[in-house]
């Protein structure tokens, strides 16, 4: 992230380093629960925590909070380094997983207990929300909160030997029951669970929770800011209080600070959601090109550079706010336009001869690969057959109807202007094929090519377009404003697959992940379902921008 100007957690920054706060510099950190696959909100975390990094010239850690084994797995972890690697991030050597240091949390917990800051408490869950109050009343101190330390400690070994049931006791930290944040009213800093972790096993059947976990962690590594999304403010009390009863120093230890996160208009960034519509097979997988997923954005054909444009364009806010969909989509099309390669591709096929050239004819016509570029030209064929997009014809073309029409002229891209002379249809009344002649003296670049011809259609050489499964990704609801019930906005439509695309041959070699402006049709991607005998293309966005026009409007 560039952060060329200055937002408020850069502020902070200066002010912590003008008072001499973190002599050893600045060491942010990206601490991702490996639980799921990130989507494009995390993409702006990630942006944020490496590009203040990287502004300050300090160090970003990719630090793992696995302390919930019950639903992470290896597949999460392996695809959130892929994530940030394809941002442009990297991490050098500073992986980390919580998992790491469970051994000093347990400690940590143990010199609470000496310090009679926590006690094992053998309430339920369903007691522990009845005791804990409301925003309006206080809790209830828990009849077990008075507990000898020499007992507690005896409690919680006995839990770590595994002598005690899942769920039967918990540790809890011993703070104020009155309080007027929840967060403080004795929270549970360890639970019972006899699950199988993806890195250590058995070894434990105790686990640390998030909150405990999580400031415990920064420290340890010696992060100086915790950049943390809003909905964590309310838990900044517990996390400074932690670090004050273990005794971190004030001038080195972590600071946290909380910024928005990104909502985006129609797009879902719950976990749980996101793993609902991959488990019910509403979508494809994780990496589903209609998923706000970073794998998912990855495989539309978004490229990473302009997720990161995105990202820097929307700032960062204190306050919670969504972000119209289409300003994301503006960055994706305005990097494609300047990089993606135009090729003329023929969605819905209609075939044209061309009768007043040869059979055999064949020539090759060069074509800019990128308009007002040095990427040079591109030959394309250019035989008596074509194919057309069925939709530049019409038989009963109403007047301002400027493509191809019965005894109507066209010019086709890069080629001649052709005229058509006959209509062919099948015994349904159908048209199937259709008769032209072409001006021989109006090729494009000759001395007569400026016969003034409103309009300009595509076109594809018969025996040398490459055919192709082309997949036309929509977004995936229906409504802007998700509901609860999600699934009933989901868009019928929001994928639909044409079988036999053609596409012309400069394509054939393309290697996955390969963006191409379709001309007319919109930006495409090579995906990786491709083959050496059949190529698939991904729909990124059409060329309409509407951001553009709101921009315009405003």
């Amino acid at each position: 992230m560039n952060l060329e100007s200055k937002n408020f957690i850069q502020n902070f920054i200066d002010e912590d380093l003008k008072n001499g706060k973190y002599p050893d510099g600045i060491k942010t950190r990206f601490p991702p629960e490996p639980n799921g696959y990130l989507h494009i909100g995390h993409a702006k975390s990630i942006c944020l925590n490496f590009g203040l990094a990287q502004k300050y010239l300090g160090t970003c850690n990719l630090r793992f909070d696995d302390t919930n084994p019950s639903k992470e797995d290896v597949e999460f972890v392996d695809s959130i380094q892929d994530n940030i690697r394809w941002l442009g991030f990297d991490w050098e050597d500073r992986k980390f997983f919580a998992s790491d240091y469970f051994e000093k949390l347990y400690n940590f917990a143990v010199e609470l207990i000496k310090k009679n800051l926590a006690f094992v408490d053998d309430l339920s869950a369903e007691e522990i929300r009845e005791y804990r109050g409301t925003l309006t009343e206080p809790g209830k101190e828990s009849p077990h909160r008075n507990r000898s330390i020499e007992e507690n400690l005896d409690l919680f070994k006995r839990m770590r030997d595994g002598e005690f049931a899942d769920g039967s006791k918990v540790l809890r930290a011993k703070i104020d029951m009155a309080s007027g944040n929840i967060n403080m009213r004795d929270p549970i800093i360890y639970r019972i669970a006899r699950v199988n972790h993806h890195r250590t096993g058995d070894q434990w059947c105790i686990y640390p929770m998030y909150d405990f976990a999580h400031p415990l962690s920064d420290a340890i590594e010696g992060i100086s800011h915790s950049i943390c999304t809003l909905e964590f403010e309310d838990h900044r009390p517990f996390y400074d209080w932690l670090l004050d009863s273990l005794d971190f120093d004030p001038k080195t230890r972590p600071r946290q600070i909380e910024f928005a996160r990104l909502e985006l208009t129609g797009i879902i960034t719950s976990k749980r959601k996101l793993r609902q519509l991959v488990e019910e097979n509403h979508v494809r997988g994780w990496d589903d090109p209609r998923m706000p997923t970073i794998s998912g954005l990855k495989r539309r054909g978004y490229p990473p550079a302009a997720i990161r444009d995105f990202c820097e364009r929307i700032g960062v806010a204190k306050s919670n706010s969504t972000v119209d969909i289409a300003m994301l989509e503006h960055c994706v099309r305005e990097n494609l336009n300047q990089n993606a390669e135009r090729v003329m591709a023929v969605l819905n096929p209609l075939k044209v001869v061309l009768t007043n050239l040869p059979e055999n004819h064949c020539e090759y016509l060069e074509v800019d690969r990128l308009p007002n570029s040095n990427r040079g030209k591109r030959f394309v064929p250019f035989e008596r057959e074509i194919f057309i997009e069925r939709e530049d014809f019409m038989e009963d073309a109403p007047k301002k109807f400027f493509r191809l029409k019965p005894g109507g002229e066209v010019r086709l891209i890069g080629a001649y202007i052709i005229k058509c002379d006959e209509v062919i249809k099948d015994s349904n009344g159908e048209v199937i094929e259709l008769h032209c002649s072409i001006d021989p003296t109006s090729k494009s670049g000759g001395e007569t090519a400026n016969r003034k011809i409103k309009g300009t259609i595509l076109w594809v050489a018969a025996s040398q377009a490459i055919r192709a499964e082309v997949r036309l990704y929509d977004r995936l609801l229906t409504t802007d404003n998700i509901p609860n019930d999600f699934l009933s906005a989901i868009n019928p439509k929001s994928l639909v697959i044409i079988e036999n695309a053609l596409v012309e041959p400069s394509v054939k070699f393309s290697a996955e992940g390969t963006s191409y402006q379709f001309l007319r049709n919109g930006y495409f991607v090579v995906d990786p379902d491709s083959t050496v005998d059949r190529l698939v293309f991904n729909r990124i966005v059409g060329l309409r921008d509407s951001w553009k026009k709101i921009e315009s409007k405003e």
